[in-house]
């Protein structure tokens, strides 16, 4: 029996690899955009997580005719009312890496007191369906901006998110560690659920 296919909309290599290893329960044949050619060009135009994982999954669903799900995902930090969050991809620009993006936020960070530098991370799933309904999983892991970089592991922001309940920064945890209590594992783990109990 053929298994039904489910379409990853990300080209993000990084976060291929932990979907990829999150989904792994699920009995279905996962397709990547990699898989499927030249597509739309894809403008994030919205507002929340919500929308912009919306746009994306819609796009690629409305071009394969697959079911289709994407995510958006940031992070949020408190002292900064909520900034980088949609941005946290580009808010220094399209050429910079996460080096220096972690770098600009410990110097705007710099000389708060660690009870005030409380942060999480947030992944919205959108899951579209082949009738156009729309299915949203949200994930959040909540934690705290360091004072440095620590950790080799994972990418993005992980070397300065502190999660005091595991005393170590993202970027210090095992892959297999990191993909049980991320954000996105929360939100997708609620998806591999959804799935398993819909046959869509």
């Amino acid at each position: 029996m053929l298994k039904k296919k489910l379409l990853l909309a990300t080209k993000n290599k990084h976060k291929l690899e932990e979907l990829l290893y999150i989904l792994k329960p699920i009995n279905r044949e996962i397709i990547t955009c990699h898989n499927i050619g030249d597509y739309p060009d894809i403008e994030e135009t919205g507002t929340t997580f919500e929308e912009n994982a919306w746009i994306k999954a819609k796009v690629l669903a409305d071009f394969t005719g697959l079911l289709t799900v994407a995510d958006d995902s940031g992070l949020e930090i408190d002292f900064l009312e909520g900034w980088p969050g949609i941005a946290s991809a580009r808010f220094a620009g399209p050429q910079a890496g996460f080096v220096e993006k972690n770098l600009t936020i410990l110097n705007l960070m710099e000389g708060v007191p660690k009870e005030a530098r409380t942060a999480r991370f947030v992944c919205v799933a959108a899951l579209v369906r082949r009738d156009c309904r729309t299915e949203f999983f949200k994930g959040i892991c909540d934690g705290f901006i360091t004072s440095s970089p620590s950790g080799i592991y994972g990418f993005g922001y992980d070397p300065i998110f502190y999660i005091p309940s595991l005393k170590a920064t993202m970027a210090e945890l095992s892959f297999e560690v990191k993909n049980q209590i991320s954000h996105r594992a929360l939100a997708f783990k609620k998806l591999t659920s959804f799935l398993s109990q819909n046959d869509i």
